[in-house]
């Protein structure tokens, strides 16, 4: 067996048996080292070298989640919670039950989408907004796994489809600069129009995905208890109470203030601190709290900051192990010449290798150089090398316990304590997302 597949195998299994992702990551570094044969203390070098590429992610979390918890502990998101249950009439019966979830669940959709393309902060948002909806959301009793599918969709489909704000970096200075290189001494020439044409037919199928989950799988009722999501003196209750107009309106300009300075700047660190500052000097908490406020926000957001950590150590071992080149000769040998087969190993081996790593930005140049000879030795044409190593790539964003696609909406869905990170979010994504997008890639691959 392969390193980079024992070490996958490793790390689903004890994800699954519900051991911490970081565990099972290290753990499964270790495995997938040792069977390449790497001494341990060259596994370490590996993993210690690799840890930094997630360290400034992992901080920026841990800052949004602390401006995060100083929100609720406003008292503002109790505020707006009660309102709209009381507008909504939702402690009396929810008598249009259907269009109030799909209502939600467009909005979360739209902000999901618009986080990739029109205002680019990634997951940023899903911290500030999921948690003052969870509430709304404990009344509908709506599965928050279908919410955890619609998140992930609207972080993942627009980039890998559309070419502006983040799918202008995926698909043309990422996934287009990559193809031209590895494909430039074998005749390959890829146009910036062909990109997001090869990647319809794989996109639409994780629509398919979205349909199916929020309609059929998770349409069912759920129940959650409301529990407050932030402590400090007060309750966010008792804090909404005396909340007063000019403090909502610090409040707002807070919201606007951490996306522009993050925009301006271009760190979510920079953005977080703002807002968490503002809220600071407008009195909407006592000054002495501050410390536990921000210790609370960086708690809920740092399981999500050391699994991108690990994860990054994790893809450093591997790739200092050359277990991927050897993944991917291996599996040639078993193709021969069925274009078929080849399609369908291509997407498999991907899925194993971008599935610990957990990011279709960071995996592109490994795929794309052993992808793009063998897409062409094999006959497939431009658009069919693309579609194969898109969605090669997109597998690891859509269904991996280390991905900032599934992390962030369990970062918002568990600040209550009631969302699990691998079965409430990454196997209903992966089911959802992962599945589609093999068969749909591979159908891709064969008829363009």
């Amino acid at each position: 067996m392969n390193a980079v597949v024992l070490a996958i195998l490793v790390m689903v299994t004890l994800s699954l048996a519900r051991v911490s992702v970081v565990f099972a990551l290290i753990a499964a570094t270790l495995v997938g080292g040792l069977y390449a044969g790497m001494p341990v203390g060259d596994i370490m070098e590996a993993f210690n070298d690799g840890l930094g590429n997630g360290a400034t992610v992992a901080i920026s979390y841990a800052v949004l989640g602390a401006f995060a918890v100083a929100l609720s502990r406003s008292g503002i998101t109790q505020l707006l919670s009660q309102r709209a249950i009381a507008r909504l009439r939702l402690d009396e019966g929810i008598p249009h039950r259907q269009t109030i979830v799909f209502t939600v669940l467009g909005i979360l959709l739209a902000a999901a989408v618009s986080s990739q393309n029109l205002i680019p902060v990634h997951i940023a948002f899903i911290p500030v907004l999921v948690p003052p909806l969870l509430k709304l959301m404990n009344h509908l009793e709506l599965d928050r796994r279908a919410v955890a599918c619609v998140i992930t969709f609207g972080i993942t489909a627009p980039y890998m489809l559309l070419p502006v704000g983040f799918g202008s970096i995926f698909l043309h200075d990422i996934l287009l600069t990559n193809l031209n290189e590895a494909g430039e001494s074998l005749g390959l020439s890829v146009t910036p129009g062909m990109v997001p044409m090869a990647m319809i037919v794989p996109i639409g199928g994780m629509a398919l995905g979205l349909i199916v989950a929020v309609l059929v799988s998770y349409r069912g009722k759920r129940r959650y208890e409301d529990r407050d999501l932030a402590h400090g003196d007060e309750t966010p209750a008792e804090a909404a109470q005396h909340l007063r107009p000019w403090q909502m309106g610090v409040l707002a300009i807070a919201l606007v203030g951490t996306v522009a300075v993050q925009l301006l700047s271009g760190s979510m660190v920079l953005g977080g601190i703002f807002g968490f500052a503002l809220l600071s000097v407008s009195g909407v908490f006592h000054w002495h709290e501050q410390d536990d406020i921000f210790t609370e926000g960086m708690r809920m957001m740092a399981l999500v900051g050391f699994i991108m950590i690990s994860a990054a150590g994790f893809a450093s071992v591997m790739q200092a192990s050359g277990e991927v080149e050897t993944l991917v000769a291996s599996s040639t040998e078993m193709i021969g010449d069925n274009k078929g087969l080849a399609a369908l190993i291509m997407l498999l081996v991907g899925l194993f290798i971008t599935m610990g790593i957990g990011s279709s930005f960071s995996t592109i140049p490994i795929i794309a150089s052993l992808y793009v000879p063998l897409a062409l030795n094999f006959g497939f044409s431009p658009m069919a090398t693309i579609a194969l190593v898109g969605t090669a790539a997109a597998l690891g964003d859509a269904g991996s316990p280390a991905s900032d696609s599934t992390l962030g909406p369990t970062a918002g869905l568990n600040a209550d304590g009631q969302h699990d990170h691998i079965w409430d979010s990454v196997v209903p994504t992966f089911l959802h997302y992962n599945v589609p997008l093999i068969a749909f890639g591979w159908v891709a691959a064969m008829v363009l």
